[in-house]
This record gives structure tokens, sequence and C-alpha cells, in this order.
């Protein structure tokens, strides 16, 4: 044989057995988890690029991955915002809930509060849908003037409680109008009655209801004074029926 590839041959051989276990490592071995700060870095960089499903699945794999890394909080306030900011107003109400339980004394709770406030708020669709995310958002603005009253987020927040509760008289609101407009003007009244007793704050829809609750009162009793009339003459007709 060839002395030259010989030598070749052998030193390639040389080679296989130093290098051998890193080939088959890069082969059969999964590859290396990426750190906690790659995560968070990752994670930072998409929000910068305002790819948030992609920074939403880089802050919690390192979350889920590193619970105990001095990142991770940062990384769970920063979910939340990844999802407020893709609009995911659900899931971003709870993730600021689940950082406020976790972390009650944090320095960021007034910022967390307002948020979850707005994520409520922001997820609170039509007048004709239920007011449950209303009431929770206006109480975490409330809470958050209460308890810290010199953040920088209570004006905003004075302002978006106002909001919350105009949205909740209009919701009433519609409910007594359906009742009017299906002729039902005892629960109309009552519905009215109640609208311009307890949402004095918002002056137009309880200075509307009150109106439209007299109106609604009026016609109730013209109905009612209806029905009595009808039964009277029904019980007449038989009694005399009956005697002849």
């Amino acid at each position: 044989m060839n002395k030259k590839l010989l030598g070749c041959l052998v030193l390639a051989a040389s080679f296989l057995a130093v290098n051998g276990c890193g080939i088959i490592d890069m082969i059969y071995l999964p590859p290396a988890e990426d750190t906690a700060q790659e995560l968070f870095e990752s994670a930072n960089d998409a929000m910068s690029e305002k790819n948030y499903v992609r920074a939403v699945e880089f802050y919690t794999k390192l979350r889920d991955t590193y619970p105990f890394s001095p990142y991770t909080l940062d990384a769970e306030l920063s979910l939340a915002d990844a999802y407020y900011l893709d609009k995911d107003y659900g899931l971003a109400a709870e993730s600021y809930k689940d950082f406020e339980s976790l972390h009650p004394r944090h320095p960021a709770i007034p910022y967390v509060l307002y948020q979850t406030g707005m994520s409520l708020l922001r997820e609170f669709r039509s007048i004709d849908r239920t007011t449950a995310e209303l009431q929770e958002a206006y109480d975490c603005f409330n809470r958050l003037c209460q308890t810290f009253p010199d953040s920088q987020y209570v004006r905003s927040s004075e302002e978006h409680m106002a909001e919350c509760r105009k949205l909740m008289a209009e919701h009433e609101l519609f409910i007594a109008d359906v009742f009017w407009h299906m002729k039902k003007y005892g629960p109309a009244w009552r519905r009215y009655t109640f609208i311009s007793e307890n949402f004095t704050d918002v002056p137009d829809v309880a200075e509307h209801a009150r109106e439209k609750g007299k109106a609604a009162y009026i016609l109730y009793r013209e109905e009612e004074g209806r029905e009595v009339r009808e039964e009277r003459q029904g019980t007449w007709k038989r009694w005399f029926k009956s005697w002849l």
C-alpha cells in the first residue's frame, strides 16, 4: 500500500478515535437547553419586534423551566404585558392577577392593578352582555386609588372608573328598554327606577331612566287596572251564566 495513503488512513482513524464521542453526541443527544438569561433576552427581542406570540413562548418557558431564576419575576410580569399587547385580555387579566397573588409587596403592584383593570375593561364587549368584567375592573381601579393614592395611575384609574359606571348604567338601561319594547311595563318601571336610584353618578342615563320610569309606571298601572276590570267582568259573567 502506498505509504502516503497509509499515513492518511492512520491520521483519519486517530481523528475519529479522539472525536468519535463528540460526533455521537451531536447526532444522538438533544441540544443544550437555553439558559434563563438567553430565554429572557430572546423574549425581550420578540417584544421589541412586536412578535407577542413568540414572546409569550419564551417568557412561559423561562417561568416553567427556571422558576427560581433572577429573571423569572420580570418574565412573569412581561408575560402579562405580552398577552395584553396581543389583545388577549382574558389571559392578560389572569396573568396580572397571578403576579399580584405571588408578589403582593412588589413595587410594581400599582401598575399591575391598573393593567388588571384595563384588561378586564377591554374584555367587555357590548352592553347586551354581562357586566361582571366591568364590576371587577371598577374594583381594581378603586383599590388602586384607595391603596396607592400617590400613584401615577390614580387619575387615569378614576377616569376609567367613570367609564365602567357609564357602561354598567347603559347595560341596565338596555335591559329596561327591552322590557319596554316587550310591553312589560312593570319590570321596565322597576328597572328604570333601579337605574335612577343607583346610577346618580351617571346623570344623563339616570335622568333618562327617571323619565322613562314615569311613563312605564303610568302604563303599568293602566295595565293593572285593565287586568282587574277584565277579571271582575269575567267573574260577573261566570256568575251570571251559572245563575241562568
